[in-house]
């Protein structure tokens, strides 16, 4: 998690040094003085050479837990997080509970009724959600449930009403990812010989497939949902703007839009953060579902004892 986190401190930091536009024009405005472009730039330290400011920015950041005031607004970026970081929680647990209750359904089925309609009718509606773009499904959502049938609000904050839709239309390709793996990880497994044996004890099929099949087939699911988690916390840019929602996205590609630097460079650092501890539970989550894995690092550690 440190080497991935601090070289996303570096190379943002990098590319947001070298990109066009300057933050005191944007500030100042246009009718600023090549005087007040100099002093703005002197106040907020960008007239430093480029080691210097790297230094002091990684310092403040992984020393100090310092990630800055916003250039424009003024405000901490600690107290920007803390506003817009519940509301794309909401919309990223939200879509993955979607994505999760229509998955893994779709890809059992798909898996127990190979080369039959069902599997072909699965396979067919995973073919359909990874080609649709979320943005265009936004949009068909909004004119039909907004628009036309007026059930639910097109953009804005509120009750849980407000994320129906935009979970929705983020969750389509989710879950198309997802059942396609919970088939590809259900097949392998349902030839195996303890399912076989299973079966033929005369224990139902029902328990074969949730308690034997399914179970050993969790590793790459859980890979694919963890992967899918990170993705949504941080890529939901497209839909909260879409739906008004303003959450991380929209306060990151603000900080892009506006060359807010503290923005942009503390949102993706954070995120970056929080991506790799999803990761990092997803690896935890490994030994929960396969004691072997649990029984193998068990295993090194009374090495490393014995050893001592």
């Amino acid at each position: 998690m440190i080497p991935i986190i601090l070289g996303v401190a570096i190379l943002v930091f990098t590319l947001m040094t070298f990109c066009p536009g300057d933050p005191a024009s944007i500030i100042l405005g246009s009718s600023a003085t090549e005087e007040d472009l100099q002093a703005m730039n002197e106040q907020l330290g960008l007239n430093k050479p480029f080691l210097v400011r790297l230094g002091v920015f990684l310092r403040d950041t992984f020393f100090r837990f310092d990630l800055g005031t916003s250039y424009l607004t003024r405000i901490s970026i600690v107290d920007s997080i803390k506003e817009y970081l519940p509301r794309t929680m909401i919309l990223t647990i939200a879509t993955m509970l979607i994505s999760v209750t229509l998955a893994l359904p779709f890809g059992i089925m798909a898996a127990t009724h190979q080369g039959r309609w069902q599997d072909h009718l699965s396979m067919v509606f995973a073919l359909i959600g990874i080609s649709i773009p979320s943005f265009w499904l936004a949009l068909l959502l909004i004119l039909l449930f907004s628009v036309k049938l007026k059930w639910l609000p097109a953009m804005g904050i509120g009750g849980i009403q407000y994320y129906i839709l935009p979970a929705l239309s983020g969750s389509l390709g989710g879950v198309a990812g997802l059942a396609r793996q919970t088939r590809s990880s259900m097949l392998d497994v349902i030839r195996a010989d303890y399912i076989t044996t299973a079966r033929a004890k005369g224990v139902s099929e029902f328990k074969v497939i949730t308690r034997h099949a399914l179970k050993n087939a969790l590793i790459p699911i859980i890979t694919v949902v963890g992967t899918q988690f990170g993705k949504h916390l941080g890529g939901t840019m497209v839909i909260e703007t879409i739906f008004g929602i303003p959450g991380m996205g929209q306060f990151i590609i603000t900080g892009v839009n506006q060359r807010d630097y503290p923005v942009v460079q503390s949102g993706a650092i954070f995120l970056a953060a929080v991506f790799s501890i999803c990761m990092l539970a997803v690896d935890l989550l490994y030994a929960a579902a396969d004691p072997r894995i649990k029984a193998q690092y068990a295993g090194k550690r009374r090495k490393v004892k014995e050893h001592a």
